[in-house]
């Protein structure tokens, strides 16, 4: 590790891992890879540190040494390591820094690396957010789920559907009929948990696929050149409207303490799949998860969640490979699922889900990754203005701020990214 690294480093809590191995255990011809994870929560780390053991007591030629990083300063010490020639062999990241990694030169392609096999058991959605420019670059071992949790009691007492399938979803004026009538039912007219307690990407994640709905998005797809005209274009326009109405008829908790669905203020929680344990033990088999409304374009979420890469530099990439290639069999795609509950990244885990199979309580977020409902972020290196300038967007919608005037300004910023970066072109 050199000397830049170190210096960034001092003082932060680094969890290194011998993964197993004793003195005396490692042979001369064995690989030994350098291994970076996040340090999230304690049964993530904990999973890793154990699929690490295995994997090196399975096989005597590769060795992993694992590192776990504060999750906190993550992207700031790869960034930092890239300087000074430092990156490990492979890394875990958060999705929304694949196409920048790319872009300055940071990581391989698994093209050829992955077994063909491997790239096939894949859910859709794990091979979308990993390809970038015709080309494979991340693999998650787990993703992510997002849709409208609801008590079953409440909905049938006011005379609402419950629908059960994304191609079922509620139509906007079948949703905003519920939300009329649930809030004539409730005290305060407050019906909608939006997680308006949360922070940062959650507000790119939860509500631009009210955009997609409706035909617009956060930029221009086939380009990736410009926001112009669709971010801040009519479909858009009109679904932040139908958004930004929420709040102007006051259905929306402000949930600042995080109890409004749990303690039964709400009938309706607009949240992913990590609320299911809390929600689940409030509220048992009367606890439904129902897809977002359809704006037109049928019923989206979002996906997408940490993600694994090889690094450009590392000279030991099929190793590296190999290690991947563990973590994504059944059982160690069901160890880290059942630890942090997020939806198995392939179908052979899937299948075996008590979760998210075909009986299991959270289908819904299995059935939108593999039916083509979600939407991955948008594949360019743009992505952090990209949601930063949306976030702010969002701020001033909810607060009934001009909403052609917040999505103009938006699309400005990122227009202007985009020039400044000269269209973002790959490094030679």
């Amino acid at each position: 590790m050199g000397a830049k690294l170190r210096y960034l480093i001092i003082g932060l809590v680094l969890l290194l891992v011998g993964c197993g191995e004793q003195a005396g255990e490692q042979t001369s011809a064995a690989a030994v890879i350098e291994v970076w994870a996040h340090a999230g929560q304690a049964a993530e780390r904990q999973v890793l540190e154990r699929q690490a053991a295995r994997f090196n007591a399975s096989q005597k030629a590769i060795r992993v040494r694992l590192t776990f990083i504060p999750e906190q300063s993550y992207n700031a010490q790869i960034q930092a390591a890239a300087v000074a020639g430092d990156l490990p062999d492979a890394l875990e990241f958060d999705g929304p820094f694949l196409f920048n990694y790319v872009w300055q030169g940071h990581l391989q392609s698994l093209d050829g690396l992955l077994s063909e096999e491997t790239r096939q058991e894949l859910l859709p959605s794990i091979v979308s957010q990993g390809l970038y420019l015709g080309h494979f670059f991340g693999v998650g071992t787990f993703d992510s789920g997002l849709g409208l949790y609801a008590r079953r009691s409440v909905l049938e007492a006011a005379g609402v559907r419950i629908p059960a399938d994304p191609e079922d979803a509620w139509s906007i004026d079948e949703f905003s009929g519920a939300l009329e009538s649930l809030a004539s039912r409730d005290p305060d007219g407050m019906v909608l948990d939006l997680k308006l307690n949360y922070s940062g990407e959650w507000f790119t994640y939860a509500f631009s696929p009210l955009l997609q709905s409706a035909g617009g998005d956060l930029i221009d797809r086939v380009s990736y050149q410009t926001a112009n005209g669709v971010l801040n274009g009519p479909h858009a326009v009109a679904a932040m409207r139908k958004l930004q109405n929420w709040f102007v008829h006051g259905y929306v908790d402000p949930n600042v303490d995080d109890a409004a669905f749990i303690n039964g203020r709400v009938a309706l929680s607009w949240a992913g799949h990590w609320e299911y344990p809390r929600y689940a033990a409030a509220f048992g088999d009367d606890l439904a998860l129902l897809p977002l409304p359809d704006l037109g374009r049928g019923s989206r979420t979002g996906q997408g969640s940490w993600v694994w890469g090889i690094t450009r530099h590392s000279g030991n990439q099929q190793a590296a490979a190999r290690f991947l290639e563990f973590l994504l069999e059944p059982e160690e795609v069901l160890a880290m699922a059942a630890a942090n509950g997020a939806v198995p990244a392939t179908r052979p885990a899937i299948e075996r889900s008590p979760l998210y199979g075909a009986s299991g309580a959270l289908r819904l977020f299995s059935r939108q990754l593999q039916g083509g409902f979600s939407v991955p972020r948008p594949k360019t290196p743009a992505y952090p203005v990209i949601t930063s300038a949306f976030q702010q967007a969002i701020a001033d919608i909810r607060n009934e701020g001009d909403i052609q005037a917040a999505l103009d300004k938006a699309a400005a910023a990122i227009e202007q990214d985009i020039h400044d970066n000269k269209g973002y072109p790959l490094p030679d």
